[in-house]
């Protein structure tokens, strides 16, 4: 019996072909070594150092990262004289999204399979809840991967930014344990279904499921609210919160390259989207 493929969810020949360059990029152990190595150096290796880790001579080490450079995994810069290999960033998102993209998944998540954790209460943000609120949005910045901000902004801020039906916190045996809330993406009126959303976990309750538990309130109640669109943007090297995105429906749109410096210097952010399914 034959069977019916949808086609509008098959891969793209364009999509197919960047991902197959990725992963040709990988086809050998020794480019997954060094992209190991120079990915697990937070300053990049140069070539000499990888020539020593890899066993290789320095010509063959060199045509490597080349490889490696015009695929986008490293990238070839400078300290004073001497060359350095650096990972680019934005690797981290590409090649798990591409895995996903391949095998389907991203295609088949759904904010409404799976169940919160039983421990975990969702709930509509009150007016006794913004201490605790600019508490964890302020372990958020110290963490350097959350936010470009680098001081929680006021109540009154946060306040007249986000939407009023679309901001919640988690609560864990009556403590307000993270929270999420949705901002208009655009004052244009064509735009009123677009939202920029921003989710946050206490530090000492992450990895508990709260993140999961806020996501799945913060979509369930966009859809109902008639949001069609949430986007979000994260650190490229926020990977926990890139995979926080994807099981929620979201997918990487692209790599916004150097759009902000924090500390003094440029990052690069994912950016995340969720088209919703009802509108």
């Amino acid at each position: 019996m034959p069977i019916a493929v949808r086609r509008a969810q098959l891969l793209s020949t364009d999509q197919a072909t960047t991902y197959a360059d990725w992963f040709t990029g990988l086809g050998a152990p020794v480019q997954v070594r060094l992209l190991h190595a120079v990915a697990t150096s937070p300053h990049g290796l140069t070539v000499g150092a990888l020539t020593e880790i890899l066993g290789t001579s320095r010509s063959t080490t060199s045509r490597h990262v080349r490889k490696l450079a015009d695929l986008g995994l490293v990238r070839i810069g400078k300290r004073g004289t001497t060359s350095v290999v650096t990972v680019d960033e934005a690797c981290c998102s590409r090649l798990p999204h591409a895995a996903d993209a391949v095998l389907g998944l991203l295609g088949s998540q759904s904010p409404r399979s799976g169940n919160p954790p039983p421990d975990i209460t969702v709930r509509a943000l009150r007016p006794e809840d913004w201490t605790a609120v600019r508490r964890i949005y302020r372990e958020g910045i110290a963490t350097g991967l959350a936010t470009f901000e680098t001081s929680v902004p006021s109540r009154a801020t946060l306040d007249a930014t986000w939407l009023p039906d679309q901001r919640w916190v988690a609560e864990i045996d009556g403590t307000v344990v993270g929270w999420t809330a949705a901002s208009p993406a655009s004052p244009r009126d064509c735009y009123s279904g677009a939202a920029e959303t921003s989710v946050y976990v206490d530090e000492a309750h992450r990895g508990r499921g709260v993140g999961k538990a806020l996501l799945h309130k913060q979509v369930t109640a966009a859809d109902a609210a008639g949001l069609w669109t949430l986007q979000s943007s994260v650190f490229t090297d926020n990977r926990a919160s890139i995979a926080l995105h994807h099981a929620a429906g979201y997918r990487t749109v692209g790599i916004r390259e150097r759009i902000g410096r924090l500390g003094g210097a440029w990052h690069d952010t994912v950016l995340l989207e969720r088209r919703s399914r009802v509108h």
